[in-house]
């Protein structure tokens, strides 16, 4: 079982790397195996994703509520978001998503979906979201984002991708980014309460409610310092930090 300490950790290292594009899961992943954390179950990943459900919420909330009074962007956020809830779940049924929880993939995704977020980003600014965010657009999105299921990926780096391929801002690119994860946090987060209940643990279930606060507190500072970084540099840094980490990791497994 994990102590209130392991959990602090995880709690800053998920509110941190969940909305930048370099995969929250990875970190998530590598962190709790280099301190042999006792986190062997996906429960309290889960939980940790509620908390992060929970700051986007609270930071968007003018703006989910003028978006729920337009219906078409709604309904093209949730075209997005039916791929990766299908294949998300088929996963995570079937246990496969737990084969795909290995360094190698970790590496060698986090190196190749860099240099494709380092490539995307040099597309020309040609799209608005209140103008041209179109239905095959969602689709798009949603395609992609699936291939944040894999470690290393990176949810918000590839919808950033996706974002960015299509012609739209960074600042944009980034935004829509976080509207999408909102549902499909929400899907992962439904699993972690069903589990939760399941379970009838109060020592685990005292350890989740930690876990879904500390998250929710640290992935708002990093809503926050992410938007109003985008706004005014690039994407490079978190490029290079990307390839650095891969090497890195590419240097541990191969030499």
């Amino acid at each position: 079982m994990l102590s209130t300490i392991e959990i602090l950790i995880l709690s800053l290292v998920q509110g941190v790397f969940e909305f930048l594009p370099v995969s929250s899961s990875a970190h998530l992943l590598l962190i709790s195996k280099y301190f042999k954390f006792n986190n062997n179950s996906i429960l309290i990943d889960l939980c940790l994703h509620l908390g992060s459900l929970i700051a986007i919420v609270f930071y968007f909330r003018k703006d989910l509520f003028n978006f729920i009074k337009n219906k078409n962007f709604l309904i093209k956020i949730l075209i997005a978001t039916i791929p990766i809830i299908i294949v998300g779940y088929i996963l995570y049924e079937t246990g496969l998503i737990n084969h795909l929880r290995n360094i190698k993939i970790i590496a060698w995704m986090s190196l190749i979906f860099g240099i494709i977020l380092y490539l995307s980003d040099k597309t020309k600014i040609k799209k608005k979201i209140k103008l041209n965010f179109s239905n095959k657009d969602a689709i798009f999105f949603g395609v992609l984002q699936t291939l944040s299921l894999i470690p290393g990926v990176s949810r918000s780096g590839i919808t950033i991708t996706s974002g960015r391929m299509l012609g739209f801002s960074r600042f944009e690119s980034a935004k829509i980014s976080f509207f999408l994860s909102i549902p499909t946090l929400f899907a992962a987060s439904s699993l972690a309460i069903f589990d939760i209940y399941k379970e009838g643990s109060p020592d685990l279930n005292f350890l989740a409610l930690i876990s879904i606060i500390f998250s929710a507190f640290f992935s708002y500072l990093t809503i926050v310092f992410f938007l109003n970084f985008i706004k005014k540099f690039s994407l490079n840094i978190f490029i290079i930090y990307r390839i650095i980490f891969s090497l890195f990791l590419l240097g541990i497994i191969y030499l």
